[in-house]
């Protein structure tokens, strides 16, 4: 199959080079310089050329007017689109301006897929996404291949825009939990206990979570080097809370863990790991989980 693939970041640089190793033809439009795993990748001039040269156009960019200016600005996908062909936007972004891009498409006789997806750079790396699917039944029977070539956990939710809620209702469950594994280990440590062992007790319980397995340990070695960056959930968690105003719904413990991220970012943490929102809850008690690496 021709595909296309725009957005060669942390994570649809290995997205990307999943279709490539399958033997697909692919196209990439990049201003930068084409990783090495994906050279065999044809270079296109625009976002336009590349939605002219495939059959299948995917999206991997960091937030919705990422996402609206490669659809729809200057020598844009959508400019490029002919009837038949199919945009996936596996970023995450807004639900609501999901919709209207879905419609954008759709009005050009195109399907349109919103796939955002979870597993950060380590589900990207070893194909092991969640991905979480908002359109047509018949578009996504027809992209499934694709899609299973890249993760393991795959599943129409619904209409356009479905996917991108599964998604932000994924990064509030994320952030919380990161948050609460932050303040145990925390009042662990201020305690006296090793956290490290607290850790591998808690392992064991009710509390374990892949979080505890995972940030956990990220938050006791002092590994933040960014598998998905406090930038990106903090923009994840302002999507939430943007939804829930006008839904009129009241999310307190998303807006706490939101503020946490925002401290960080004003810490000048934006660009490590969400793990390391507990650096936020360890600047307001002056005590670390464990003490940085020198």
């Amino acid at each position: 199959m021709k595909i296309g693939f725009i957005g060669l970041g942390i994570m649809g640089a290995p997205m990307a080079q999943h279709l490539l190793a399958a033997g697909h033809e692919l196209f990439v439009r990049t201003r930068s310089k084409v990783p090495e795993a994906l050279k065999a990748a044809t270079a296109c001039p625009t976002n336009a050329a590349v939605a002219q040269a495939a059959d299948v156009v995917f999206l991997m960019l960091p937030d919705t007017p990422d996402v609206e200016s490669v659809l729809l600005g200057k020598d844009g996908v959508t400019s490029g689109l002919s009837k038949g062909k199919t945009v996936v936007d596996m970023s995450s972004i807004s639900p609501m301006e999901t919709k209207r891009f879905a419609q954008a498409v759709n009005a050009l006789g195109c399907d349109y897929l919103d796939a955002p997806v979870s597993g950060g750079e380590v589900g990207a790396r070893a194909a092991s996404l969640t991905i979480m699917v908002g359109g047509p039944d018949a578009a996504f029977e027809r992209i499934k291949p694709l899609f299973e070539l890249m993760g393991k956990n795959i599943t129409l939710v619904g209409g356009n825009g479905d996917g991108q809620t599964t998604k932000v209702a994924n990064q509030i469950i994320v952030a919380l939990n990161i948050a609460a594994v932050g303040e145990a280990l925390l009042f662990a440590s201020k305690a006296g206990a090793d956290p490290a062992k607290v850790r591998q007790a808690l392992m064991g319980g009710f509390a374990a979570s892949r979080i505890l397995e995972v940030h956990g340990e990220r938050m006791v070695k002092r590994t933040f080097n960014p598998g998905f960056r406090i930038a990106l959930h903090q923009k994840d968690l302002n999507l939430a809370l943007q939804g829930a105003r006008e839904l009129g719904v009241a999310l307190p413990q998303t807006a706490g863990a939101a503020q946490l991220m925002q401290s960080c970012v004003a810490l000048g943490l934006g660009q490590m790991d969400h793990s390391a929102l507990v650096k936020a809850l360890e600047n307001m008690a002056q005590h670390p989980v464990m003490p940085d690496a020198a």
